[in-house]
């Protein structure tokens, strides 16, 4: 089901997508609303459908996570494999934190509950497409007006890069999610020896094995079921220049040693191919996990912790630098939207509001804000949607998810908000609820910024160590 149909602007650009769901009202509801679009829309209903177009890879690809033949959560990263310069966007009318934070795991660049807004929808498909494309459009406008941080955290951070600027070796970011990580490695390499060379980057996040492999060394023709023809790494493409491996701390174990020996002896192999070949990179990493913990329980190798860290930057989170947030705010705007502006109560709205999902929140935020208003008014309060009223809850209602047009994790965070105060702040039942276990609970607390009924989990937390719970 698609709610909120409405008539969409057709653009000149391109763009194939392929709908993998069997549900054919909202297929024929989807292709007239993306061929309004001026898009290409083809239709699947099943996962072997999927896998077997035989038309030119899609650029988006809507994937419903319960299908006839099987799950599409499995399905994700066979269609990743198969296009991998594909937009994979997941919908579902039986959302769950568990799979949407998988969804997004496997490939996924986002996840909607049906029935979702097509105005929504649409300007998410435009963003991703934007992003994937036009990258180095956005940066140049980025030089032509900089962004100039208040804050003092941020200033420092941006007097640590300046620091930078005549060093060449390996550098990790660190930070929680959404804080600009990537920018920021962008910005590096632009200030860096290195700026005339090729900048390239890749979310580890979600990636098998083969898949990591396969993108970072490149492989010959044959190499595996589906390798019809050679492809090359992004070491090799971005020799003399920058890799940036965004989400290091997920990338698969067995691939590790095999980046390492990237960086330290400037050698590598293709899969399916026994020449060595060589590539001068300048390697950029990113995580938000604590590697250190990673390398106690042996997800995450030393050596190559310790080699990537020879510089190691953190970047503050939002929260954190309250003087940016307003001034942001009017900087995203002002890429998003010529002219639009935020009201005093809409100003208010934004610094009262705690961001765990930092400055990716906050552009998600202002674009759906966008969307909602009306004409070319000020943005308030109430399209940016950050003042809900507290809901009275009842603890023999049924647990839901969040339904509406959130972000993915601000439903995460709403639901745990939630569970914990149908549990009375009781983690370890809280977690029970949500069918999770409760050192998971305890560090999405902690990462989300969950801060509520804080007082209350420490309390559980310290009956539970004394053996009162």
């Amino acid at each position: 089901m698609i709610a909120g149909d409405a008539e969409v602007a057709a653009t000149p650009e391109a763009v194939r997508v392929l709908v993998v769901d069997d549900d054919r009202a909202l297929c024929f509801g989807l292709t007239g609303l993306l061929r309004r679009a001026g898009w290409e829309v083809s239709v699947a209903s099943t996962c072997e459908d999927a896998l077997t177009q035989r038309d030119p890879p899609p650029d988006v690809i809507l994937v419903d996570l319960r299908l006839p033949d099987g799950n599409g959560l499995e399905l994700l990263p066979r269609l990743r494999a198969r296009a991998p310069d594909a937009i994979l966007l997941v919908m579902t009318g039986h959302g769950s934190i568990d799979l949407a934070v998988r969804a997004v795991k496997q490939g996924a660049e986002d996840f909607l509950t049906k029935p979702f807004e097509v105005p929504i929808l649409v300007a998410l498909v435009r963003r991703a497409l934007a992003k994937r494309r036009g990258r180095r459009c956005v940066s140049h406008e980025r030089v032509r007006a900089p962004f100039v941080p208040r804050s003092d955290a941020a200033k420092r951070l941006e007097e640590e890069v300046a620091r930078l600027r005549d060093v060449d070796c390996s550098l990790l970011l660190l930070g929680e999610t959404g804080t600009g990580k990537s920018f920021l490695a962008r910005q590096i390499h632009t200030l860096g020896a290195r700026s005339g060379g090729t900048f390239v980057d890749l979310n580890c996040a979600g990636l098998t094995r083969e898949l990591a492999e396969s993108e970072l060394f490149g492989h010959e023709r044959g190499a595996f079921t589906g390798a019809d023809r050679a492809k090359v790494g992004l070491f090799e493409a971005a020799d003399r220049g920058t890799l940036f491996l965004d989400e290091i701390g997920d990338i698969d174990l067995q691939v590790q040693p095999k980046i390492l020996k990237v960086i330290e002896e400037k050698r590598f192999r293709r899969m399916g191919d026994v020449r060595q070949r060589s590539a001068d990179v300048r390697l950029l990493a990113a995580t938000h996990r604590n590697l250190e913990l990673g390398i106690a329980s042996g997800r995450f190798r030393a050596d190559l912790f310790y080699r990537i860290s020879t510089v190691t930057l953190t970047v503050p989170p939002l929260r954190s630098r309250a003087d940016d947030i307003v001034p942001l705010a009017h900087h995203l705007l002002a890429q998003l939207s010529e002219g639009a502006d935020l009201t005093s109560c809409g100003r208010a709205a934004l610094l009262a509001h705690d961001w765990p999902g930092n400055i990716r929140e906050l552009r998600n935020v202002l674009e759906r804000a966008l969307i909602l208003r009306r004409g070319d008014e000020p943005i308030g309060a109430k399209e940016l949607g950050l003042s809900a009223a507290p809901r009275t809850l009842d603890p023999s209602a049924p647990y839901e998810l969040p339904m509406g047009d959130a972000t993915m994790r601000s439903v995460e965070r709403d639901t745990i908000r939630r569970a914990l105060d149908l549990e009375g702040g009781r983690v370890e039942a809280a977690a029970r609820r949500l069918g999770i276990p409760r050192s998971t609970l305890y560090q999405k607390i902690r990462v989300l910024g969950i801060g509520k009924p804080r007082a209350r989990i420490r309390s559980a937390s310290d009956r539970e160590g004394s053996g009162a719970a």
